[in-house]
């Protein structure tokens, strides 16, 4: 078997690769060890989403970017995305006052392009009493606007679908076992069909592929991955971030983005699905990535957040189900609140790349990521045999 491009993973990462790669003509194959957007990407808070809290960190590129594709995926998904309002409430101690909060949205409308979704209004006091019985102890200001909500595994599978539709190959469970590149592939400007030969494990034996390109998406999994790759790519450090959610009783009506009392962070508490989902955390992760798991005070952590704002609600840890997803970021020192959101796309080289390893990012520029990686490996394959735009690509639900 021999194919173009091969890619590592079929998260969100992966699919929107896999898309792009098979829009432009290309052979692709998609080693994937479990299930199509089974791990992180089924574990976000189901948001596609500009990024408000970027501002604070002036990720205006990333908020701009996320805007842009937030409205792509509004146009081409209209069955998995979808607009929600959501509820700002600012207390006389809340660490952001109105005016912040006033000057944020005003911003994320103007990094839109002052897109219809992105308008934002400061409720009147008398429409207060209608959002959940909401504390207005100390209570000055409540804002609304817009963010989109999906089914982050559903979309990942969609795209995934539409990769194989336009011809895209998922080898499924499929466990990549190691990677080599010949000789030739030193040199070679171009890279030639079997420069690079990849090891899997399928139905029970080592089976082999060969490539002209090796795309590790494998998320947190990737710098394991990446090792055994021969010669072995350098990878800057990264760190590992869990961010947990709960999935609650459906005991609120509205979307609310909350500030956590106890240190600023924000955290989302949505109707999602007919339950409520609570979250996230940001946590570092130091075991393997398959035993993320959401700790007890991660969960009393978020039901405090909940039960500051809406006193009237009793919930235990034991009526909560919990989520763990891991976040890839860059290895810095201070608080993963701030570090910056951008994917990170490192190649063996600068010109001509053999192997491309793709790590983090955001649910919601998954298209522009994957758009992003394929410039960088347009100089190692053959000219594009077509060129579908994926922003005209429409993404439908698989049954």
């Amino acid at each position: 078997m021999s194919y173009d491009i091969t890619i590592i993973g079929a998260g969100i990462t992966g699919a929107g690769v896999a898309q792009a790669a098979a829009a432009a003509g290309y052979k692709v194959a998609v080693l994937e060890s479990s299930q199509v957007g089974g791990a992180t990407s089924s574990n976000s808070s189901k948001l596609i989403h500009g990024g408000l809290r970027y501002l604070e960190s002036l990720q205006f590129s990333l908020v701009r970017e996320s805007l842009q594709e937030r409205e792509t995926l509004l146009r081409i998904a209209p069955e998995l995305v979808k607009l929600a309002p959501l509820h700002i409430p600012i207390y006389k101690n809340s660490k952001r006052n109105p005016l912040t909060i006033h000057t944020g949205l005003f911003l994320y409308r103007l990094l839109s392009g002052w897109d219809a979704t992105t308008q934002f209004r400061r409720l009147n006091k008398n429409q207060w009493p209608e959002l959940d019985a909401i504390r207005h102890e100390n209570l000055i200001a409540i804002y609304r606007y817009f963010e989109a909500q999906t089914d982050d595994r559903a979309l990942t599978r969609a795209v995934m679908a539409s990769a194989q539709q336009l011809g895209a190959e998922l080898l499924q469970p499929a466990e990549f076992t190691g990677a080599a590149l010949r000789a030739s592939a030193q040199t070679s400007t171009v890279q030639a069909a079997g420069d690079i030969e990849v090891n899997f494990y399928q139905g029970g034996r080592v089976q082999h592929l060969s490539t002209r390109v090796l795309v590790n998406c494998a998320g947190p999994w990737a710098s394991e991955l990446n090792k055994k790759i021969t010669p072995t790519p350098a990878l800057p450090p990264v760190e590992l971030v869990q961010g947990s959610h709960l999935l609650l009783p459906p005991v609120l009506q509205h979307h609310y983005y909350l500030e956590s009392p106890s240190d600023g962070r924000a955290v989302f508490a949505l109707p999602w699905q007919g339950k409520l989902l609570l979250g996230t955390t940001e946590t570092p992760h130091q075991d393997a990535p398959e035993q993320a798991v959401c700790h007890p005070h991660e969960t009393h952590y978020l039901l405090n957040i909940l039960k500051h704002y809406f006193p009237d609600l009793h919930l235990l840890p034991s009526s909560a189900q919990t989520m763990a997803g891991l976040r890839v970021l860059p290895k810095t020192q201070g608080s993963a609140f701030g570090r910056s959101r951008d994917v990170m796309m490192i190649s063996d080289q600068r010109s001509k790349p053999r192997v491309l390893t793709v790590m983090g990012g955001k649910l919601t520029t998954y298209r522009a990521s994957a758009w992003q990686v394929m410039q960088q490996l347009y100089p190692s394959l053959p000219a594009p045999r077509r060129g579908m735009d994926t922003r005209q690509i429409a993404l439908h639900p698989v049954d």
